[in-house]
């Protein structure tokens, strides 16, 4: 059964008698997470936390790709601020969701959805998955990735698609230990529900979130998502916001021309 209010952009079902809640972010083309997009994501999440029978989330993208990454136009200097406050409040709502949020992932998962993926507590992904933040790319920098990527990825991993803006494919972020698995790709969501079933559905509800709450404690990245991404945020608008190529990055792929870089 569908939750009330479910969004059109993400449109929200209850699955296994109410165990299981899927959330689809459905905004062609590519899925891009606007900061509305980011609302009606938290306000699904937030419909379901006191359902005491719920066992996992499963968060996908319609279509080939998971999303393309956060909006560009909302990086602009008036929006980002807002913008930033509204996605890490998304951010810590998944990662410290009481039950596990699962990522399955397909085609492009880029920018602010790969920062999204990286707070979820498990991924699966597809072979056609490819992971990134080229951030760098348009004069600034991904403040998630810089929050928690050691943590997910690993400290020489995270800090190399930080700095190059490299893209990775499913085979890289399993043996990171990022992706939990590969699925064939020929019908995963057939594949993730029976991984559900045989997982997570016979478990006791209040020991899922008895262990997805101390699991999230000991790993370090609720502490992480806290003071440091705080601090992290302060960066990007008190100094990207105020230079030449963080704006003209930005400027430039929305005006579709090469940036004219002045390294300030």
């Amino acid at each position: 059964m569908a939750t009330e209010n479910a969004s059109p952009i993400v449109n929200a079902i209850l699955l296994e008698d109410g165990t299981l809640l899927r959330l689809v972010l459905d905004k062609p083309k590519g899925n891009v997470l606007t900061l509305e997009m980011m609302q009606a994501l938290s306000k699904e999440l937030d419909a379901q936390i006191g359902n005491q029978h719920l066992r996992a989330v499963i968060i996908r993208g319609a279509g080939k790709h998971f999303s393309f990454g956060a909006s560009v136009e909302e990086h602009q200097k008036d929006q980002a601020p807002s913008m930033l406050a509204g996605f890490h409040a998304m951010i810590r709502k998944v990662s410290s969701y009481p039950v596990p949020v699962i990522a399955l992932v397909e085609g492009s998962c880029l920018g602010g959805a790969f920062e999204l993926i990286l707070a979820c507590h498990i991924v699966f992904a597809t072979p056609s998955a490819a992971f990134g933040c080229p951030e760098i790319k348009l004069g600034v920098f991904p403040p998630v990735l810089a929050a928690i990527g050691a943590q997910r990825l690993g400290g020489p991993l995270a800090e190399r698609m930080i700095v190059t803006g490299e893209t990775i494919d499913a085979a890289i972020a399993e043996k990171a230990g990022m992706v939990s698995a590969v699925l064939s790709g020929e019908n995963p969501d057939e594949e993730l529900m029976e991984w559900y079933r045989k997982n997570l559905r016979p478990l006791s509800a209040f020991a899922i979130r008895q262990n997805t709450r101390v699991a999230r404690i000991g790993s370090g990245i609720i502490a992480a998502l806290g003071e440091p991404l705080d601090r992290i945020e302060r960066q990007y608008v008190d100094e990207v916001l105020a230079s030449h190529d963080g704006n003209e990055g930005i400027n430039s792929f929305i005006e579709r021309r090469k940036p004219v870089w002045k390294d300030s």
